[in-house]
């Protein structure tokens, strides 16, 4: 029983000493977070004075597009009257990441920003403010920012493939091939994944992936399947149909080789075909038009 009081009596203390702490620093931060609101709030109206004032009173401002610095409310103020004069309409827009408090009077606010300019396009940085409490109220001190690396994507080529986005069915009594196409991240690439079955069993799957060859200029398709077999096509537009010459190596190391062409219906029907259809040095069969159609939600 000794042993137990001696616990309770530290869980006691805990809950007297940092329970208050915690719900002291829970509430500081969003004190924080309403203070960059009402921060963009003031940029956005355009009122240098209101911004001023919630700087620190030997804060430290650096205008990034200049890197000149200034000290001090009035000197702050000065340096947004001439922003705001200079840049008529300009806007803020700010987003908080993260709070991370370094003492009790001293906290860092993580965020994205974006200056908004007429007719321009917008300037995004990541920025670190530096807030202290002064009499309760906590002011910014210091920021610092850094540009957001812009990620190039190839979009804009691919773009007339997107209406492939989605998950595709095409089925007859003897067997079903279902494709699910999607983007990568930063829509660089498009991903096809697709099975093919029969009496519900799945007979081999795998997964196209399509991007734009910036060397050749050219969108190109490389495919991989569950058997081991792999290949290589070159995408061609031609109004609504494209056309992939594709060539391939079998799992035996045998060589491939076919036209592809994917025709678009309607947002929801697509047609598939493949000619000059060669492998192993024997000549195949044309197949299709095959319609495969979107599969849609109920």
């Amino acid at each position: 029983m000794k042993h137990f009081s001696i616990v309770l009596a530290s869980i006691t203390w805990l809950a007297v000493f940092v329970l208050p702490v915690v719900a002291d620093q829970a509430a500081d931060e969003e004190s924080i977070r309403k203070a960059v609101q009402a921060y963009t709030e003031a940029f956005n109206a355009g009122d240098a004075k209101l911004l001023a004032s919630m700087w620190s009173p030997d804060a430290v401002y650096t205008n990034p597009g200049s890197g000149e610095q200034v000290v001090g409310r009035e000197a702050i103020e000065s340096q947004f009257s001439g922003i705001f004069e200079a840049n008529k309409g300009i806007k803020l827009q700010a987003q908080t990441s993260s709070v991370q408090f370094i003492s009790p009077t001293v906290a860092a606010e993580f965020g994205t920003a974006q200056v908004i300019r007429a007719n321009e396009q917008p300037e995004e940085t990541e920025y670190t403010a530096i807030f202290v409490k002064r009499d309760g109220k906590w002011l910014l001190d210091r920021v610092t920012e850094e540009d957001v690396p812009v990620v190039k994507s190839n979009y804009e080529h691919l773009k007339d493939l997107e209406w492939m986005i989605g998950s595709w069915v095409d089925q007859d009594d003897s067997a079903t091939v279902e494709t699910t196409c999607q983007w990568t991240k930063n829509r660089n690439f498009m991903t096809r994944m697709f099975t093919v079955s029969v009496s519900d069993r799945i007979q081999v799957s795998g997964m196209q992936i399509i991007g734009w060859d910036p060397a050749a200029e050219q969108i190109r398709s490389w495919v991989f399947d569950s058997d081991g077999g792999f290949g290589e096509g070159t995408w061609t537009q031609k109004g609504n149909t494209w056309q992939i010459v594709v060539k391939g190596v079998a799992p035996d190391g045998s060589r491939s080789a076919s036209v592809n062409s994917i025709t678009k219906q309607d947002n929801d029907t697509l047609t598939w075909q493949s000619q000059s259809r060669e492998a192993g040095g024997e000549l195949l069969p044309n197949i299709g038009p095959v319609v495969v159609k979107r599969e849609i939600s109920q």
